[in-house]
């Protein structure tokens, strides 16, 4: 009965041992993948990050402009009956009207004297490409209107439509810019193009979106991450049925002072106890983060997108109750049956001014980020609190790009993050959300280490990567052994 039982015993032990190797050569492939383009990160994000001289554009406020026409008079002498917004921009020496057509073109009309300039918005763009990298000298190699992310311009960049300005250089700058809030999306020269395409195709697998579709690509790595967590539960499990046995084996070898000739093994079970829990925060951040990349692969809701008629406009935007010196950028707003004139101005607020009476809108911003959330579907209960945000944090990240804008907190733990200078939903936070976000800046990015600094947080992130990578490969070799 006891030989039986020891007998069931073993063949469990070994029936995990031989689970252990299949889960484990499996994950291989993708551990080693992961890793590689893994350990690039730091490189494409801080160590090798492109310089460019200027990253934001400092708006020029309204009396240095001087506009000598007003919005109406350029709009009438175009005869322009409707239009979806219009701002004040001013490159090569001159000021002009920017203005959003029905049709959603960019349109530009000197404001001295209303007349149209051709190729306009290109125009816009090339100028602040060349505002951004400082280089008034290069050719233009070519200049593209972006509506969609692609591999060298990914949705972390959220802004959209973008113009991609590639300059005929040496180092292969591309500057992508939004003239509608004249900023930019992000520039890549040719070795970060290259440490982009690494990390896309090993990475974050986006081949694959290529041969099913988004959806069939979070599927198959979520259960690559599976199988990865399971060859690390079997390992673990392993090391402990068979403890006894390696520490007898390691005994004798000492005893009788002969080598170990499965040092390889030997090492591979040692150093996967050591970076056991380091791989399980890898594990358990990329899995949450790929379940929450699934639970919001759903269609969006279209942007907000409003038509505005020439006869709402009765008051001149010259002639609005505001000194031309605070006036930084104006826009048009409509929402809840008014149009308001929409002003930023030198401090950074966002004010409102109703078109015809050009009476001020108290807590104008508050009442339109409401607005806003509502068109993107707010489904809960209760009154929210509405509070703006003018710098990144760990839930609203630099990587959501949009600055201003106002955060609507509902009862529910809902946040809907709305930038009213552009009318678009800059993001949308549940609970679990917040708490996937913060899972994966603190366990995959490493953010418990930003106390010593960017370089050392990346330093130890890499040495971690690089040691999953090892233990893998020992692990293979030591099956080629085995066998």
């Amino acid at each position: 009965m006891k030989k039986s039982t020891e007998q069931t015993r073993l063949a469990a032990k070994r029936g995990f041992y031989k689970c252990h190797r299949i889960l484990g050569l499996t994950a291989l492939v993708p551990v080693i993948f992961w890793t590689i383009s893994g350990l690039s990160h730091p490189f494409m994000s801080n160590w090798f990050r492109p310089y460019i001289p200027v990253e934001v554009y400092q708006q020029p406020v309204q009396s240095e402009l001087r506009p000598a026409l007003s919005i109406q008079q350029v709009l009438d002498q175009n005869h322009i009956n409707q239009l979806r917004n219009f701002g004040l921009v001013s490159f090569n020496k001159t000021a002009y009207y920017q203005v959003i057509a029905a049709d959603s073109t960019y349109n530009y009309y000197s404001a001295a004297t209303g007349r149209p300039l051709p190729d306009g918005d290109k125009q816009y763009a090339i100028y602040l490409a060349r505002y951004f990298t400082q280089d008034s000298v290069s050719a233009i190699k070519n200049i593209t209107l972006q509506k969609k992310f692609d591999g060298r311009y990914q949705p972390i960049n959220h802004l959209l439509p973008v113009w991609k300005v590639a300059f005929n250089r040496a180092d292969g700058m591309d500057v992508y810019v939004e003239t509608a809030q004249s900023r930019m999306g992000t520039f890549n020269n040719n070795t970060r193009k290259v440490l982009l395409w690494i990390f896309e195709q090993f990475h974050t697998w986006d081949f694959l979106a290529a041969i099913g579709g988004d959806t069939f690509r979070l599927i198959v790595l979520l259960v690559l991450v599976s199988t990865v967590f399971l060859a690390l539960l079997s390992g673990l499990t392993v090391y402990g049925l068979f403890w006894n046995n390696f520490k007898t084996v390691a005994q004798k070898l000492k005893d009788k002072q002969t080598g170990d000739r499965r040092f390889v093994h030997r090492y591979h079970r040692q150093l996967g106890l050591i970076i056991s829990f380091i791989l399980l925060m890898f594990i358990i951040s990329g899995g949450f983060h790929i379940i929450a990349g699934l639970r919001s692969n759903g269609a969006e809701k279209q942007q907000y997108a409003q038509l505005i008629n020439r006869n709402d406009l009765a008051l001149s935007n010259l002639q609005l109750p505001l000194a031309d010196q605070q006036i930084k950028r104006v826009g048009l707003a409509s929402f809840n049956g008014r149009t308001y004139y929409q002003v930023t101005n030198n401090k950074k607020q966002v004010l409102y001014f109703d078109a015809v009476t050009g009476s001020e809108l108290v807590n104008g911003d508050q009442q339109y980020a409401a607005f806003l959330s509502n068109y993107y579907g707010v489904k809960t209960t209760g009154s929210p609190t509405i509070t703006r945000i003018g710098q990144f944090d760990n839930e609203y990240g630099f990587i959501n790009k949009r600055l201003p804008v106002q955060k609507i907190s509902y009862p529910d733990g809902t946040s809907w993050y709305i930038e009213t200078t552009s009318a678009k939903l800059a993001a949308k936070i549940t609970g679990i959300d917040r708490a996937e976000g913060l899972s994966f800046i603190f366990l995959h990015k490493f953010f418990w280490m930003t106390w010593a600094g960017k370089d050392i947080r990346d330093i130890v992130s890499m040495l971690a990567a690089l040691t999953i990578l090892v233990v893998s490969l020992l692990g293979f070799t030591a099956f080629i052994k085995n066998k």
